[in-house]
């Protein structure tokens, strides 16, 4: 088994890769064993911190079969988005109703100012720059999932958005910009099938030249 100093992820294609949680990734799976080790693929593959393109390099890395490793994973990451995207399509309906009715109580509005307070952390528009110029070209991993969108619509999105702004803000975009939540679903399925059997054939190809 090789040491851990060795599993560095190699999945980086343009996203930040939080490597303080690769190595507590490895870690944990270093300290199960059996299945336990691919029930902690399943659920790193959910975590926002970690997702499937940093367990899947690791856990590959350790020794662990890549097929059940790639099924984990994949398995993980599709109930996170999915999670994800009835979440906010019931938070939306209930917001849809409560305009409906005409009710502007408190708890409605803090909802509101909570999502545009999201909305402009993650698009930059309080980096210190004048608002409209912020809102015209938006930054961060908001602003890359919104280009993409624009240029591709969802399939597009689905496919490059995991890897540029996360499964998570992928899913929360996309049902914002498409609110039928089983197409986007399904559009995430395909774009998180892609990634998981382009990390493993990697992890796989690159651990074997590196002789690990």
């Amino acid at each position: 088994m090789p040491s851990l100093s060795a599993l560095v992820p190699i999945a980086d294609v343009g996203t930040t890769i939080d490597f303080t949680a690769s190595f507590d990734v490895g870690t944990a799976l270093e300290e199960s064993a059996g299945i336990a080790r691919y029930l902690l693929v399943f659920v790193f593959a959910m975590v926002p911190a970690v997702e499937p393109f940093i367990v899947i390099p690791a856990a590959i890395g350790l020794g662990l079969d890549p097929f059940a490793t790639g099924i984990a994973a994949f398995a993980g990451s599709v109930t996170a988005v999915s999670l994800v995207v009835v979440f906010q399509y019931r938070l939306q309906r209930w917001w849809a109703r409560r305009q409906a009715q005409g009710d502007d109580s408190a708890p409605g509005l803090e909802y509101d100012a909570e999502c545009d307070a999201v909305s402009r952390v993650e698009s930059g528009v309080d980096s210190g720059e004048p608002e409209h110029s912020q809102r015209s070209e938006p930054t961060g991993r908001y602003g890359r999932a919104r280009r993409i969108w624009d240029r591709y619509g969802l399939p597009g999105l689905a496919v490059a958005g995991p890897i540029l702004a996360g499964i998570h803000l992928t899913a929360l975009l996309a049902l914002i910009v498409d609110d039928r939540p089983r197409v986007v679903v399904a559009w995430l399925t395909v774009g998180l099938g892609a990634w998981t059997v382009v990390l493993v054939a990697t992890s796989v190809l690159g651990f074997a030249l590196l002789g690990l």
